[in-house]
């Protein structure tokens, strides 16, 4: 776990605020995809962030997004099957970030 301690202070987050914090790690992801040390910890923290999110998620809409998301972001560094643009991606991420 990269994040410690920090389920309690995520859950009073904005929705907004954590979609952005996991856009920074897509972000490092992407960037990093060919220096596999620093890649993977990005990989890592921002699961860790989706799953966070999807913990504290009640909204059954907003729940549906982000496991849509997740599963996105995993396929795009698994072969890709769906054709995902990274910049498409991270401009997903990036209307959250303008928003907190």
């Amino acid at each position: 776990m990269q994040h410690k301690n920090i389920e309690e202070s995520w859950k009073k987050q904005t929705l907004a605020y954590q979609m952005a914090n996991i856009g920074s790690e897509v972000s490092r992801s992407i960037k990093n995809q060919n220096k596999p040390s620093r890649f993977q910890g990005a990989f890592d923290r921002a699961l860790e962030l989706f799953d966070l999110t999807i913990g504290c998620t009640e909204n059954a809409a907003e729940l549906r997004e982000i496991c849509r998301a997740r599963e996105e972001f995993c396929d795009y560094f698994n072969g890709n099957s769906y054709n995902t643009n990274p910049v498409k991606m991270q401009n997903y991420y990036d209307q959250f970030a303008t928003i907190i």
